[in-house]
């Protein structure tokens, strides 16, 4: 059997999942996997020699790419290579999805995979209705939040649970779902309730659910956003409404009496799921979710702390300078994607709670820049 060749962007704690889990597949294998670090200073990957620093040794060794490495900047040159190279490109990524996805929905194949909350809506969204579910919520779970958590707090957990500083941090300040739920809104059509989401707080999974789907109804469009509740599980769910002939026989199926039905995924697997996408790709099948080729939604900077003038910001996904908020396009024109702050210089004084503006900071220049700029002059 000749097996498919998987390409890996990305050492962390995604990549190596998926390279331990691939490297038992029958059908594929690993062939590379691109670091920018010393390759024997990545003593922590599984198989090491398959690992790279060459963009052009990934692309030839490759079927097909999966970007994982959660670095927007770093990530689009890589992407853009790919697209060139027309190869198609899986992420488990949703931050280069709401910054620069959409500069290449037109260019190549790229689509988000399950395993990570969006994909996994995704692929709920597809299951429920082919039942004939409509669905008004689109929704995310979180069990904690801390909006401006201390660093001390950060590295403990970060080494508690084996994942980075940064992605630690941009779990617990909420920028994460933000950034899922942008996609999400984007990807499947949705709208979102307001800037920032509404992120009800609820004990109870489908009270909480049905407070969303209200507002829903009420905004009159589908909303994509999370609900804040610390008893339920870690997953996903869709809240929707049904054929009013169908409200007997779904209460009989233990759904409740309508007319709010939530239909709940209880896990997401990360980089264990990533493989039915990459199965769906080589199939040939339509991206599972994208971020469009016209995004509603974008991912606004928004200052953690008072920054002055002459202060770098070195990575804002993950920083305890800034945290990301889920806004509309439309209304927040000149707001700086989070996902495009790396080592940015901040040039007015900005207050806590204020929105970035690209006119509060000097960006250095990068293809994620440009790309941005090409997504606005065609929204």
């Amino acid at each position: 059997m000749q097996k498919h060749r998987i390409g890996l962007v990305g050492t962390g704690f995604i990549a190596r999942g998926l390279l331990l889990l691939l490297s038992s597949m029958p059908d594929m294998e690993v062939t590379a996997v691109l670091t920018r670090r010393k390759l024997n200073e990545c003593t922590e990957v599984p198989l090491p020699h398959v690992l790279t620093n060459s963009i052009q040794e990934l692309l030839a060794k490759s079927d097909l790419i999966v970007e994982c490495s959660g670095d927007v900047i770093h990530a689009t040159g890589v992407i853009a290579k790919a697209m060139e190279a027309a190869l198609p490109v899986v992420t488990m990524d949703a931050e280069l999805q709401v910054t620069t996805g959409s500069f290449f929905v037109s260019k190549g194949y790229i689509t988000e995979a399950e395993g990570d909350q969006p994909g996994c809506l995704a692929a709920l969204k597809a299951n429920v209705e082919s039942m004939g579910f409509k669905p008004l919520v689109y929704g995310n779970i979180k069990g904690f939040l801390n909006l401006n958590p201390p660093l001390e707090d950060m590295l403990y957990w970060g080494k508690r649970s084996g994942i980075s500083l940064q992605m630690v941090t941009s779990f617990t300040d909420g920028t994460k779902v933000q950034i899922e739920q942008a996609l999400v809104a984007n990807g499947l059509g949705t709208g979102i309730a307001k800037d920032g989401l509404l992120g009800t707080a609820a004990e109870d999974l489908q009270e909480g659910a049905e407070v969303l789907a209200a507002e829903a109804k009420r905004l009159g469009k589908p909303i994509a956003d999370y609900l804040l509740s610390a008893k339920s599980p870690p997953g996903v769910f869709i809240t929707a409404e049904h054929d009013e002939r169908q409200k007997d026989a779904l209460a009989y199926f233990k759904m409740g009496k309508g007319p709010f039905y939530t239909l709940l995924q209880p896990y997401h697997l990360c980089h264990l799921e990533v493989v039915k996408t990459i199965r769906r790709t080589l199939l040939g099948e339509a991206p599972l979710l994208n971020n469009s080729a016209s995004p509603k939604i974008s991912v606004a900077a928004v200052a953690k702390r008072a920054l002055t003038p002459g202060t770098v910001i070195k990575k804002g996904i993950g920083s305890f300078d800034v945290r990301g908020i889920a806004v509309d396009i439309a209304a927040n024109p000149n707001h700086i994607p989070i996902g495009l702050l790396s080592y940015a210089v901040v040039k007015e004084h900005i207050e806590p709670g204020q929105i970035l503006q690209f006119r509060d900071v000097d960006i250095p220049d990068s293809l994620a820049s440009l790309a941005w700029q090409d997504i606005m002059k065609k929204n």
